[in-house]
């Protein structure tokens, strides 16, 4: 598949500010969020342990999930003030009034690796 690769989803109507939406992308769970008008989409799997996010507690920007309370800001992926796990998030589109999710090119990526090349 093209990285390219446009996935319908929905109508941006359908998805209100402070609302989300499950949505099942070539058998991946994804999980769409309305925060103050803008759509972002996250993989439907905490990063800890895999568990299901898409019911946790919203508050604002931030999502906890239901399994182990971990909170992640659904803007970036990550968790808030913390350098540690972070959500698989992916790109969203709206064209013609409809919403589409790329699920071949994640933005966010799990935290970051230590330096290849540090000194000994």
């Amino acid at each position: 598949m093209n990285s390219s690769d446009q996935i319908p989803v929905g109508a941006v109507d359908e998805l209100g500010p402070g609302q989300r939406k499950l949505a099942f992308i070539n058998g991946r769970g994804v999980v769409l969020f309305n925060i103050d008008g803008a759509i972002h989409a996250i993989d439907n799997a905490c990063p800890h342990q895999g568990a299901s996010i898409a019911n946790g507690r919203l508050d604002g920007g931030v999502l906890s999930c239901p399994a182990h309370g971990l909170r992640f800001d659904l803007r970036t992926g990550r968790m808030p003030g913390v350098s540690g796990l972070s959500l698989t998030t992916f790109p969203v589109q709206t064209i013609g009034g409809k919403l589409f999710v790329s699920i071949e090119d994640p933005v966010a990526s799990p935290a970051p690796a230590p330096a290849c090349n540090a000194a000994s």
